[in-house]
């Protein structure tokens, strides 16, 4: 006992001794290869008079696949959040059923009749025009807007024509003309509210499928509701 005592306080065995410890600590469960194994074992030294029952191994080896099963897909999904969070993806997801305002030429209109969207300007303007086309490119309703400061304005659109009729649920082709008070013509874009479809990564930046079929960045959405 002296001199094994004397053998484990040398520096250098005592440091492995400690290792090998450590890493024993450190594997707490079982893995795969350790269950085989073990099972190989069992059957190699199991009584001859008394074999291991086949149900038992048979529902061992399935608890063993269940576990499998779960701790790769667990693996998957960590896989998966962090690509989507990466991308910014999952925040994205969110907006899935909810209505975006962005860039568009198009709109159609709500269960009311009614089409809003808003007219984003890169400065004053002293005369703002929305234009609204249907289908077959019929102007369907010309909306004036005025005098309006730089940044997004909101129209709405009742769906009457100049005659009073409804014009339909569309889609509609917008256009939108703006000019400051000089005629010089103010850079404007329209956009207008749609659905989200659905979400996916793209090269870092969700790409929205809205209800109309458009796809569109993430980046550029304006308002969500």
């Amino acid at each position: 006992m002296m001199a094994t005592t004397a053998v484990q306080n040398i520096p250098t065995v005592k440091a492995a001794n400690d290792a090998a410890a450590k890493a024993k600590l450190g594997q707490r469960s079982l893995g795969q290869d350790d269950f085989l194994r073990l099972m190989t074992a069992q059957l190699q030294y199991q009584d001859p008079f008394n074999p291991t029952d086949n149900g038992q191994m048979v529902a061992q080896m399935a608890q063993m696949s269940s576990l499998s099963g779960i701790t790769e897909m667990s693996s998957t999904l960590k896989t998966l959040s962090a690509r989507l969070a990466g991308s910014g993806t999952s925040d994205a997801v969110s907006w899935i059923g909810k209505a975006v305002l962005t860039d568009s030429a198009t709109a159609t209109a709500d269960s009311k009749g009614n089409v809003t969207g808003a007219v984003e300007l890169d400065k004053d303007a002293a005369q703002v025009k929305v234009e609204i086309r249907d289908a077959n490119g019929n102007l369907a309703r010309a909306v004036s807007l005025g005098s309006q400061p730089a940044g997004m304005v909101d129209y709405q659109w009742d769906g009457k024509t100049d005659a009073g009729t409804a014009a339909g649920a569309g889609p509609y082709t917008i256009s939108v003309a703006a000019s400051d008070a000089s005629g010089q013509v103010v850079k404007a874009r329209n956009l207008a509210w749609a659905g989200v479809a659905s979400v996916m990564p793209n090269g870092g930046k969700p790409m929205l499928t809205l209800s109309d079929g458009q796809q569109v960045l993430a980046d550029t959405v304006r308002k969500i509701a």
